[in-house]
């Protein structure tokens, strides 16, 4: 199917978003032509629609293997494959997931449950792989996370802490943001002795949301340079574990190590992959990490004074609840595309460095709407390609131009338009306590 043919039956999904074998067969294709985010979405939308789809959510665990989203898949595969009735393609894919992640047994387990359910799925390329795996010295299917047990030393130098550079001039435009920001994280830790005296801590939960690549990461980053505090970035692969128990102690060894270097800022990316709704899991052993990851957050046992939770998510409408709770990530900023400023010094900043000429970025601007910071960059990648050939036979770096960047923007289209058209739905129908009241205003509906 032709990518104009495809986008055809995505414009027919989107009149008819009831129509769930439609919607089925669009996901089949966006699988099959290695679409994998954009399948994500939008399985995750139509598991609305049918949350007890085993198809559905073995497709989407086959979204995130192809995003090699390895320990995510796992949580979700634990769950289809806990059922009696679990299909012989959970096992295959649960087989790849486990050799990818180091466990070889397990994998191998897991691949022969398959074939004993439907033989025709036999593999003689994953068997290899799994029996190479498995003759691999013990050490190397020991290790499959980032931090290990308690006190091995090499485990302690495997977190990433930075002392970031950057502070908010690094950030251009979004001033509105960067004062919401101040107030709620910055202004408490330069001035403690006004909180204490209020009896309030310094430090809590940040949640940060918005449509993916509009910069929530380097505001994070900024955060902790602006405040001169040390920063450890958490991805899920730093957490999660095929083992019983290991993924807790990953996460309780994080938040140890950012105690003992406050002032500090822990940043979790895709918070919502992780922090789950706990209901839609049932037995899965993904709950204990939930439930560990709010005990870390309440800091009951271990005081979290002076460490800055900042987390974000493109899906705050997946997260558990619970998170939101007082004490946790009670404080929720909405990250949108950049406005104008950014706009404008995204263009400079990107451009630096780069042969060009004659650019009116302001006309380049007033073009760009809802265009994520990644979408600028593509932007400016396009047009580079395009000029690449030129420059080839010129033998020489030929300049960029506006007509050059303008011809790159009719390629590509920003891609928070279907993150606003599916926030929209929740801040219209699902916006409890005024949660998502800023999308509203973004959106001008309110």
């Amino acid at each position: 199917m032709s990518a104009d043919e495809l986008n055809e039956l995505w414009e027919a999904v989107k009149k008819t978003p009831e129509n769930i074998p439609l919607r089925k067969y669009l996901i089949k294709l966006l699988l099959k032509q290695e679409r994998f985010e954009e399948a994500e979405r939008e399985i995750k939308e139509i598991l609305k629609l049918a949350p007890e789809s085993e198809a559905l959510q073995l497709a989407l665990a086959s979204a995130f293997y192809g995003q090699q989203k390895y320990p995510v898949a796992l949580v979700l595969l634990e769950e289809i494959t806990s059922k009696s009735d679990c299909s012989a393609e959970a096992w295959l894919l649960m087989a790849k997931v486990y050799l990818q992640l180091g466990a070889g047994d397990s994998a191998k387990d897991a691949y022969e449950k398959a074939i004993i359910i439907k033989p025709a799925l036999e593999d003689s390329f994953l068997s290899a792989e799994i029996n190479l795996k498995n003759k691999a010295p013990e050490g190397e299917k020991i290790k499959l996370s980032s931090f290990g047990i308690e006190g091995d030393e090499a485990d302690e130098k495997a977190i990433d802490i930075e002392k970031p550079k950057i502070d908010f001039n690094a950030v251009g435009g979004m001033e509105a943001l960067k004062a919401e920001i101040r107030k709620k994280i910055i202004f408490p830790l330069e001035h403690p002795e006004i909180y204490k005296s209020y009896g309030k801590k310094i430090g809590g939960g940040i949640l940060m949301y918005g449509p993916p690549g509009c910069g929530k990461t380097h505001l994070a980053r900024a955060t902790a340079g602006e405040i001169n505090a040390n920063f450890i970035p958490v991805g899920l692969s730093d957490i999660l574990d095929v083992y019983l128990g290991q993924s807790e102690r990953n996460l309780h060894d994080i938040f140890e190590k950012a105690r003992s270097l406050k002032p500090c800022v822990l940043f979790f990316d895709e918070v919502d992959a992780l922090g789950a709704s706990r209901t839609d899991m049932r037995q899965s052993a993904a709950r204990h990490v939930i439930n560990q990851f709010l005990e870390e957050l309440d800091g009951v046992r271990h005081s979290n004074d002076g460490v800055l939770v900042l987390a974000a998510t493109n899906a705050p409408w997946h997260l558990d609840s619970a998170f939101r709770r007082p004490g946790r990530f009670d404080r929720i900023i909405f990250v949108p595309p950049p406005d104008v400023a950014a706009r404008a010094a995204i263009f400079e900043i990107k451009m630096k460095d780069k042969p060009t000429e004659s650019i009116d970025y302001s006309r380049l601007v007033k073009k760009t709407d809802d265009f994520s910071g990644a979408d600028l960059e593509a932007i400016i990648d396009i047009a580079i390609e395009s000029k690449l050939e030129a420059s080839m036979e010129a033998g020489k770096a030929l300049p960029l131009n506006t007509q050059d960047l303008e011809a790159a923007l009719k390629r590509h289209k920003a891609t928070t338009k279907e993150w606003l058209g599916t926030a929209k739905n929740y801040a219209l129908f699902s916006n409890e306590s005024g949660l998502y009241d800023d999308i509203l205003k973004y959106l001008k509906l309110k």
